[in-house]
C-alpha cells in the first residue's frame, strides 16, 4: 500500500510536477512535433534525433500490440513510416507517476492520408533508468 500512497495522479497537464512525468509530457510533444515535420521533403530518420536523445537507445524496448518488443531502431522505422502518412493529436486524459514509472492515459487521434479517423483510449507505461533515460514502453490501446 505505501507505493499506492505516493502515487500521484492528474486530470490537468499543467499540474503534473513529477520530474517523469514532466518527461512524458516531453516526449508526447516531440513525438506530435516531429509526426507534423515528418511530412516535409527531405525528412528522414534524423528527424527523430529529438526523441532519441530522450531515451537511452541500446536499452530502449517497446512493447505494444500483441506483446510485440522492439528496441530502439525498429520502433524507429515503425514511427517514420506511421509519422509520414498520417496526422495525429491527442487528448490529455490523465497522468500518474510512480517511483520511476509514470502512467499516462491519452485519446489517440490518427487520420492516415485519405482515411478516415481512428480513435483510441491508450495507456502507457512509461519507465525510467538512474538516469533519467526512457528505457521501456508498455502500450495498452481500446478500439472501437
Amino acid at each position: 500500500m505505501a507505493t499506492l500512497a505516493a502515487e500521484k495522479s492528474w486530470t490537468d497537464r499543467d499540474a503534473a510536477t513529477g520530474v517523469y512525468a514532466r518527461k512524458v509530457l516531453a516526449y508526447v510533444d516531440a513525438i506530435k512535433e516531429t509526426v507534423e515535420r515528418a511530412k516535409a521533403p527531405g525528412f528522414d530518420a534524423s528527424g527523430w534525433d529529438e526523441v532519441a536523445a530522450m531515451l537511452d537507445t541500446e536499452k530502449f524496448r517497446r512493447v505494444g500490440n500483441d506483446k510485440a518488443e522492439m528496441g530502439w531502431p525498429v520502433y524507429r522505422d515503425l514511427l517514420m513510416q506511421w509519422g509520414t502518412t498520417t496526422e495525429f493529436w491527442s487528448e490529455f486524459r490523465r497522468i500518474s507517476e510512480v517511483g520511476s514509472r509514470v502512467f499516462l492515459e491519452l485519446t489517440e487521434h490518427n487520420r492516415p492520408v485519405g482515411g478516415e479517423d481512428v480513435v483510441v483510449h491508450s495507456c502507457t507505461v512509461y519507465e525510467f533508468d538512474e538516469a533519467g533515460k526512457l528505457v521501456h514502453l508498455d502500450i495498452y490501446l481500446q478500439h472501437d
